[in-house]
């Protein structure tokens, strides 16, 4: 996957801290049983930059940028799954089964 990290423009507080929605932009394993829109939890100055190939979600503040990749057998996030309540349990444990394939 190419591509770069950069850090949150200087317009909007950093780091970014708190609850924020994912714009759901393609289907993924990873997101099953996700809705667009859901809430999940931020904690980050920085965003991955890179093709709209490899987004799964975005995420405003103050841009729109990347806040999940795949690619291949990756999935990376830039929100904290294991702090955002059951959506981020549904999206660990969607991992766990794709990991079982």
């Amino acid at each position: 996957m190419e591509g770069e990290v950069v850090k949150l423009p200087k317009i909007v507080k950093l780091p970014q801290m708190g609850w924020n929605t994912l714009k759901i932009i393609k289907e993924s394993p990873f997101l099953d049983g996700i809705e667009d829109n859901s809430w999940v939890y931020f904690a980050h100055s920085y965003y991955p930059k890179t093709s709209k190939l490899y987004v799964v979600t975005e995420t405003n503040y103050g841009i729109s940028y990347p806040s999940s990749v795949e690619y291949k057998n990756i999935f990376g996030t830039q929100f904290h799954p294991e702090k955002s309540g059951k959506i981020g349990l549904r999206i660990l444990e969607n991992y766990v089964k794709f990991c079982k394939k």
